[in-house]
């Protein structure tokens, strides 16, 4: 009760929504991201962006792999949770998410990656001995021809399947902004832009992640970074984020234009309890300043060592600036009364269920997931299996 100010309803006092419900958005929207950044390989024939294709897929697949886990993790009985696909009611906007996702994982993420990689895997599986043979034997699923009619189809209809998983990707994460949005009781999070606001940071945090991990593990394998694919990703980059701040200042243009009886409120909010969260880190550090490093990388000629740094610390600034926008959304949209007369605290917890620790590991699993996918099926061209393997 120490950190109630003013009056709070009795259910209003300890937050429901923790920081694995922060996670959960934040997870989904790096999925949705790194798709759309291969995308624009496959679809738009975008070539400079071709060292990050499978990359993106990946990162994409080991994310997807444990967004679930924050929401089962959030539930007092996660057993239940497979009820929704067996008992489904077409009103709920959760329920329909988990179809939403049966379908982006099986039919459009896991089947896309299984056509780009399905020759790479018959010629792993003819080389390789013991287990590691009769895992890549599996993965071919029974199709070993990979003639050059065979590969063709592959290609094509890899085409569709990233066609269709594009509006795919934006309903996966655009859901959650649509669940934000329809809580009317809620002046925070009420606005019909709040579904567009989280599907283009979704586009942000994505294209950054696959950046900052390109770079990285270029520099972990030893190998030189191809600077035109960074160059055109942070190009990239910079648009979708213009679109991104763009939206969220029009959002912001209208609640201080309209001043219903929530704005003082909120006002009060941004400039006491979520000033850091929110002016500082969202705003200042993970919005304004990696804006104005990657406009001086288009309008700047620069050296490939100075970009190259510009480039992992306006990525990194990105991620942490897109999270602090979960935190706030999803944070701050409980730290007020809904009768705009109280205020209360969250703090997070170290050990509990749904602690720091909890939340932490799940923030590392995806990476252990796409190293374990790396060693797998390793997504460098000059890493591939070579054709005459299979002669």
């Amino acid at each position: 009760m120490g950190g109630v100010e003013g009056f709070m309803y009795p259910n209003e006092i300890e937050l429901h929504w923790s920081v694995l419900i922060v996670l959960y958005p934040f997870i989904t929207g790096l999925v949705a991201g790194a798709f759309i950044l291969a995308s624009l390989e496959r679809v738009f024939r975008v070539d400079a962006v071709k060292p990050t294709y499978r990359l993106a897929l990946l990162t994409a697949l080991s994310f997807l792999l444990v967004a679930p886990l924050p929401l089962q993790l959030h539930l007092g009985h996660p057993e239940r949770s497979p009820e929704m696909y067996f008992t489904p009611h077409s009103t709920s906007a959760m329920a329909m998410f988990g179809y939403v996702y049966l379908w982006y994982l099986m039919a459009v993420l896991v089947f896309e990656i299984w056509l780009d990689y399905r020759r790479d895997i018959v010629l792993l599986a003819e080389r390789s001995k013991g287990i590691v043979r009769i895992v890549y034997r599996a993965m071919t699923l029974g199709s070993t021809n990979i003639s050059p009619r065979a590969l063709h189809i592959d290609e094509r209809v890899g085409w569709i399947v990233t066609l269709i998983g594009i509006p795919s990707a934006f309903m996966l994460h655009g859901y959650v902004g649509f669940i934000f949005g329809s809580i009317k009781a809620n002046p925070w999070w009420s606005s019909p832009l709040m579904p567009v606001v989280f599907i283009f940071s979704a586009m942000v945090s994505g294209i950054a992640c696959v950046m900052v991990l390109y770079m990285a593990t270029a520099k972990l394998r030893g190998r030189n970074i191809d600077m035109r694919c960074v160059d055109t990703i942070a190009m990239y980059l910079f648009y979708t984020f213009i679109i991104d701040f763009s939206l969220e200042m029009l959002d912001l243009i209208h609640r201080v234009y309209e001043a219903d009886e929530s704005f003082r409120s909120l006002n009060f909010m941004v400039h006491t309890k979520l000033y850091f969260s929110h002016i500082v880190v969202q705003i200042l550090c993970g919005t304004l300043v990696p804006l104005v490093l990657l406009a001086i990388t288009q309008v700047v000629k620069l050296g490939e060592v100075v970009r190259k740094r510009i480039y992992a610390v306006a990525g990194l600034l990105t991620l942490m600036g897109i999270f602090a926008m979960r935190w706030n959304v999803v944070i701050g949209g409980q730290l007020f009364s809904k009768s705009y007369l109280g205020y209360t605290t969250y703090k997070v917890g170290l050990v509990s269920r749904e602690g720091m620790l909890v939340a932490l590991a799940l923030s590392l699993l995806p990476l252990l997931i796409l190293w374990v996918l790396i060693k797998l099926l390793p997504p460098w061209p000059a890493e591939n299996v070579p054709a005459e393997a299979g002669d």
